[in-house]
């Protein structure tokens, strides 16, 4: 049995939400982006985990911002990816404030040289990046394969933020790909069935 290139299809779909994001009113999206963060910190895994690992979104992103500011203030510790040249690998790096962040790869904000790099992330809660997510948790990256690689190695909290706009019934992935445990969007939070790799 032949199996179906995928890639294709996702590329198309990465196209499609890109542009829904693009094209949503500047108060809408800040209006969705505060219901998401509401929702977040409203989670008991949140609330008691020590540590917040999170992207640091773009314009396009559900904005994590807020939710960084918000860890810093209820004492947690903020830990973001820092990409390693050359490769498809990241770094997690340690940061004390948006001072600590720079332009990078992609022009996204990562933290800066110096940074502390951490190897381990005891009671930690992880905010994953999506252009989309499905119902089972599934997410459409960028298709860099950065975050997959992370995810199958990591065993704390994982949740994604999604507009609604963005969800899809059934996104296509492959066996490394691993479902998130939490989907957070303007509407609801879902604790999702357990990830799986299958």
């Amino acid at each position: 049995m032949v199996k179906q290139d995928i890639r294709p299809i996702k590329q198309e779909l990465r196209q499609k939400y890109k542009q829904i994001r693009r094209t949503m009113d500047p108060q809408m999206k800040q209006k969705k982006d505060n219901d998401i963060f509401e929702r977040v910190i409203s989670l008991k895994q949140y609330q008691q985990a020590d540590m917040l690992i999170t992207f640091v979104s773009t314009e396009i992103e559900v904005d994590t911002h807020q939710l960084m500011a918000h860890a810093w203030s209820t004492g947690k510790r903020v830990v973001v990816p820092r990409c390693i040249d050359g490769t498809r690998l990241m770094d997690f790096c340690e940061i004390q404030s948006m001072e600590d962040l720079e332009p990078r790869t992609f022009s996204v904000l990562e933290p800066k040289q110096n940074c502390y790099i951490l190897n381990q992330f005891p009671n930690s809660f992880c905010i994953v990046p999506g252009l989309s997510f499905d119902l089972s948790g599934f997410r459409l990256g960028y298709g860099k394969g950065y975050y997959d690689r992370f995810l199958n190695q990591y065993d704390g909290t994982t949740v994604g933020i999604c507009y609604s706009s963005c969800l899809h019934p059934s996104l296509p992935h492959g066996k490394y790909d691993r479902a998130v445990q939490w989907l957070v969007t303007e509407k609801f939070k879902k604790h999702l069935e357990k990830s799986s790799n299958k």
